[in-house]
């Protein structure tokens, strides 16, 4: 006899939330049909097994579902997502260490890094290691069914969890059909590159970017794709018919090519004969290298950082110190005077306070660097130290008290053989070039193959790359430089004209527009820079102070006190600045003095113009706090270790600029300068509603919306057009190699100017690549994937212990095994003896 069918009712609810429960289903329905059906229909049409599968997912989906209600997810996006990513990248690093100290011992350097990786992961993380479920695809298959059926264990009623065939059905459906394919997509280093070049798709392909890549790549597999590529498309441009305007195209793009070529070949050819230059050495010994002027040092972060380095290791810190301190001395004391003035005027009186703290900062500046207890003393004349003691015991102090001293220390700074010109000399100096990108990209000589396109150098002219592009050839001369302030616009005294008479805060000053052309072999480039009379005085005194040959030379139209806004005196001084400019640029100056053309590069170029030390003084903290500063925002000055959980963002911005620019192992002042400059820019920009706003985007990440476009995402990439898709081939080493480079070209793109100001030109391309370099790794990708999953679960069933349950999940790791080992050695000598 055959039983009646019963109509099957199933509750489509799932979450309680219509936009997720519906692909949801789908999902499920699509899984039941793919993996159980297609197989089942041979052995039986009786529904109930089905249903009861069906019904054990869907119960499974609903416990979920409550469990992520319930829980602050916060902690989870804000906090254990950034440590465990920075956690991983700091493991990296240090395996990547490890291997540059093997040199090369190693046969296959890849393996090695993977075996290296976990080796250090063991000894970061003490209690576990995943080396197997990374490495093993039989044991992460193990991993996964265990891990699913703790889950079942912990969503499914007692009774359905009993049955033992259903529930390993749904295991096998779970671990095999869904997580392992995720997990390994997830991991693919070529999925992630595409995924790279997807999220920055609106950024061009820039070619000196494009061209560091290949200066700085260590994969030859990179660079042989890149020229095969390049010498295909070289074929065609060659086989072309072409005529007219487009021979001139055709022809630069040959030269590019041919460019590209012949840095592949030099690149591949360094690191098959494993001879890799010490690039720090050669550009030491490298003859023609920029001089960057002391002053110019002690304005910029970067490069301070580097001089101070090298004041320490020769015992000058106390000189470069004490200038410092007096730069943020006399800023200080000018906004409290400030502060003084403009409340005498509302009739409030606190001169004694305000005289008192500045007489206070003084007096401590003096003890701490020139008194004869100062530990280290600066050596200066005694009679200006006792001149300046003398004033200090007399006379209210003033910002420019100091003033004297400070100048001796500088020309001490300046002129002492021990500090600034030997640190000219210095491995440091060559590495603050390389960092503030003023290391240039020598020409590559010679020609193509002899079929009538000769090639010298790069098509776009001079580039700037790494220590490691420092050979034997001189930098491009071709690169020609015009400059001319144009004609004189008065109408309506336009801020914008060409000589136009601006006001700004009640200061009336004349405005020159400086016409810029700059030309080398086969690119032209135009623009504009709007200069003041007091931007060319000051950089007349820097060159002529660098350079005091030319202070004979070049002469520049003097300064007028009266009536200088005066159009008949405005138009003779634009001819005289006119004159000067074209004096400054011409052939013999610029063949006399090589150096000189980074300094005028510098003034032209289209940028508020940077006067002398000035800035600098805005950058040091100053001694004291404003008397009328808010007491709500002295958490500004608050160290990080003290207060760096309570703020998010900048625990966030912090944690991750450490770990991917290595700078806990830099200078300490310099990081300290970044916590600083992040805290205000993050007060400044979003206040005391950061947190808030995260906390927002948070929920909003959770919200039902977005949890259904994921679950409609992952819908659609397993099952495009409701089919099962199959199995994406996998691509072809050549186009894997070349997405590379385009990932890697996409990243150092993108990274902001503003970030190599603050850190370093170098320091931002190693770190960069550092993190690209990370993904490249399946193994390592596979950690990082499990590791998110783990504290997913451990966030999700704070009761259930997750944390003791994968440390056992992962106990057979031959590297914890191993590390055990040595441990219980280490601990018990004795053992060793017997």
């Amino acid at each position: 006899m055959k039983r009646e069918a019963r109509p099957i009712k199933i509750d489509r609810r799932l979450t309680g939330a219509n936009i997720i429960d519906e692909p949801l289903q789908q999902v499920i329905q699509f899984s039941l049909r793919d993996y159980v059906q297609y197989w089942y229909y041979t052995l039986s049409d009786d529904e109930s097994f089905l249903l009861e599968i069906r019904q054990a997912l869907q119960y499974a989906l609903v416990q979920f579902s409550a469990r992520s209600k319930e829980t602050d997810w916060q902690p989870y996006f804000t906090t254990r997502l950034v440590d465990d990513f920075g956690t991983h990248l700091r493991v990296f690093r240090k395996a990547q260490q490890r291997i540059t100290e093997k040199g090369d011992q190693m046969k296959d350097q890849a393996e090695e890094l993977v075996n290296t990786f976990f080796e250090v992961e063991v000894e970061m993380e003490k209690d576990i290691c995943r080396d197997l479920v990374c490495t093993s695809p039989k044991d992460e298959e193990g991993f996964l069914r265990d891990l699913c059926e703790v889950l079942l264990y912990i969503l499914l009623p007692p009774g359905d969890f009993q049955n033992k065939i259903m529930r390993y059905f749904v295991r096998e459906i779970l671990s095999r059909g869904i997580l392992l394919p995720l997990i390994n997509q997830l991991s693919d280093p070529d999925y992630i590159n595409q995924y790279v070049i997807w999220m920055i798709r609106d950024s061009n392909c820039n070619y000196e970017a494009f061209m560091n890549i290949i200066k700085l790549s260590d994969n030859i597999g990179e660079l042989e794709a890149v020229k095969d590529k390049a010498s295909e498309e070289l074929q065609y441009l060659r086989s072309l018919d072409t005529a007219g305007d487009d021979i001139n195209t055709i022809k630069n793009q040959i030269n590019s090519l041919l460019y590209v070529i012949k840095v592949c070949d030099s690149r591949i050819q360094r690191l098959q004969s494993g001879k890799e230059i010490d690039t720090v050495k050669l550009a030491a010994n490298f003859g023609k290298l920029c001089t960057v002027p002391l002053d110019h040092i002690l304005v910029d972060n970067v490069a301070l950082q580097f001089f101070m380095d090298y004041m320490q290791q020769t015992g000058g810190q106390a000189h470069l110190f004490f200038w410092m301190t007096v730069e943020g001395y006399r800023v200080t004391a000018q906004q409290q005077l400030e502060v003084l003035q403009s409340r005498q005027k509302d009739g409030k009186h606190q001169t004694n306070q305000t005289k008192g703290l500045l007489r206070a900062a003084a007096f401590g500046v003096y003890e701490q660097y020139l008194s004869e207890k100062a530990s280290p003393r600066v050596n200066i004349d005694d009679n200006l130290v006792a001149k300046l003691a003398e004033t200090l015991n007399h006379e209210d102090p003033t910002p420019e008290i100091f003033d004297d001293i400070q100048r001796k220390v500088y020309e001490l700074m300046l002129r002492d053989e021990r500090f600034y010109p030997s640190f000219k000399q210095n491995v440091l100096y060559v590495r603050m070039l390389a960092e503030l990108d003023m290391l240039k990209d020598p020409s590559f000589r010679g020609s193509d193959d002899g079929e009538g396109e000769s090639f010298n150098g790069s098509p776009t002219g001079s580039i700037n790359l790494s220590l490691d592009d420092l050979s034997n050839v001189p930098p491009d001369e071709t690169v020609q430089l015009l400059a001319y302030i144009s004609d004189t616009v008065y109408a309506d005294y336009d801020p914008y004209a060409v000589a136009g008479v601006c006001n700004d805060h009640g200061k009336t000053y004349a405005l020159y527009a400086i016409t810029v052309h700059r030309r080398n072999q086969n690119s032209e480039e135009t623009w504009k820079t709007y200069r003041r009379y007091s931007d060319f005085h000051d950089f007349h005194m820097r060159i002529t102070e660098q350079f005091e040959s030319l202070a004979n030379i070049l002469k520049l139209p003097g300064k007028k006190t009266f009536n200088n806004m005066d159009r008949e005196f405005l138009e003779k001084r634009k001819k005289d600045l006119n004159a000067y400019l074209q004096l400054l640029l011409s052939p013999e100056m610029m063949k006399a003095c090589p150096a000189l053309a980074h300094y005028v590069y510098d003034f032209l170029e289209n940028k508020a113009y940077s006067k002398g030390k000035g800035d600098f003084a805005r950058k040091v903290p100053p001694l004291m706090q404003k008397t009328y500063s808010d007491p709500d925002h002295c958490r500004v000055a608050a160290t990080i270790d003290d207060n760096v959980d309570d703020n998010i963002p900048l625990r966030v911005m912090l944690l991750l600029m450490d770990e991917v620019f290595d700078l806990k192992e830099r200078n300490q002042w310099l990081r300290r300068n970044i916590k600083n400059l992040l805290q205000q820019l993050i007060r400044a920009t979003y206040g005391d509603t950061i947190n808030r706003k995260i906390v927002d985007h948070v929920d909003w990440m959770t919200s039902p919306e977005q949890v259904a476009d994921a679950v409609k995402r992952f819908r659609d990439a397993f099952w495009p057009n409701g089919i099962l898709a199959e199995t994406v081939p996998r691509r072809d080493k050549a186009i894997r190699m070349r997405t590379r480079v385009a990932g890697k070209t996409k990243l150092l793109e993108v990274m902001p100017d503003e970030l190599k100001h603050i850190i370093g030109a170098e320091t931002t391309r190693k770190g960069i690549l550092r993190v690209f370099e990370m993904f490249q790794h399946a193994q390592l990708n596979k950690r990082m994937v499990y590791v998110f999953l783990e504290r997913f679960l451990e966030t999700l069933f704070p009761q259930n212990k997750f944390h003791e349950l994968f440390n056992k999940l992962h106990s057979r790791s031959k590297q914890m095994q191993r590390y055990k080992q040595r441990l219980h050695y280490t601990q018990a000598p004795s053992l060793q003896k017997r």
